[in-house]
């Protein structure tokens, strides 16, 4: 009896182990799972290939449009702003120097004018005012941009060479001070800088010219709206200078008229 327990329980075992077992298509299921799950890991699956692919073309698409704005902005003159730009940099540095050099030779020139004409308190002191209001302008590159600040500094200049001008006549009345060998020298001096600054001026008016045609001219104008290009200030005619341009020429026949009269007098 108790061997026959035993046989029937080890074949009770081997059923169930045989039935644990799986069939055919189970079996290959499992071998192709395992199979892909290898080849997963072997290389990246088709969605992660998709993927990539498309941040590729993603970026192509991107360089693309930055080489086609690039091409936009070149040929609406962007590039033509900038070098325009530079150009009046340049020129507006050069009209700062003439400037400041004539600003320099102020000092000098008035103490000497009034160690020979001391008692004309009231032109040295129009000159040393004139001087102290263009000192009291900071001259910044951002200025050419402010038309207000850029008509202040041309205001106070101005008013510097008049003031000027008004000390070389009085000067012309004081025939020791114009022998004066160190008056001589800053009157040269002040002479060849008023012609630098003239020159200087000069290639800035044709430089904020150039730009400012840049700026209006069209398809530019519309690239200089969107990126915020104006136009520059530019030197204009001061008033006294106008006045005397426009002021029309005065006629007086009355001196000639009396020499012609005194001369047959004179011959009778």
């Amino acid at each position: 009896m108790p061997r026959a327990g035993a046989v029937a329980c080890c074949a009770g075992g081997a059923a169930a182990w045989l039935s644990a077992l799986p069939d055919r298509d189970s079996f290959a299921w499992v071998v192709g799972q395992v199979v892909l799950s290898g080849r997963r890991a072997a290389s990246p699956s088709i969605a992660e290939t998709a993927e990539e692919d498309e941040d590729k073309i993603v970026r192509i698409r991107l360089l693309t449009i930055i080489v086609l704005l690039a091409g936009l902005l070149a040929g609406c003159g962007y590039n033509t702003f900038q070098s325009g730009d530079e150009a009046v940099k340049s020129a507006w540095s050069e009209v700062l120097n003439q400037y400041q050099r004539r600003a320099d030779l102020v000092p000098n020139l008035v103490a000497t004018v009034q160690g020979y004409a001391s008692h004309e308190k009231e032109v040295l002191t129009q000159v040393t005012q004139a001087r102290a209001q263009v000192g009291s302008i900071q001259p910044t590159p951002e200025l050419v941009n402010d038309p207000a600040a850029f008509a202040r500094f041309q205001q106070a200049q101005a008013g510097l060479s008049s003031a000027l001008s008004r000390l070389l006549v009085v000067v012309e009345r004081y025939p020791q001070l114009k022998a004066d060998a160190a008056f001589r020298d800053l009157q040269a001096q002040l002479e060849g800088t008023e012609n630098r600054i003239a020159v200087a001026r000069n290639r800035y008016i044709k430089a904020v010219e150039a730009y400012n045609v840049s700026v209006r001219s069209f398809p530019n104008n519309l690239t200089a709206m969107i990126l915020g290009y104006g136009v520059k200030p530019n030197f204009s005619v001061d008033a006294e200078r106008e006045r005397a341009i426009t002021a029309p020429p005065t006629v007086d026949f009355s001196a000639p008229a009396a020499a012609g009269k005194a001369a047959p007098a004179a011959a009778n």
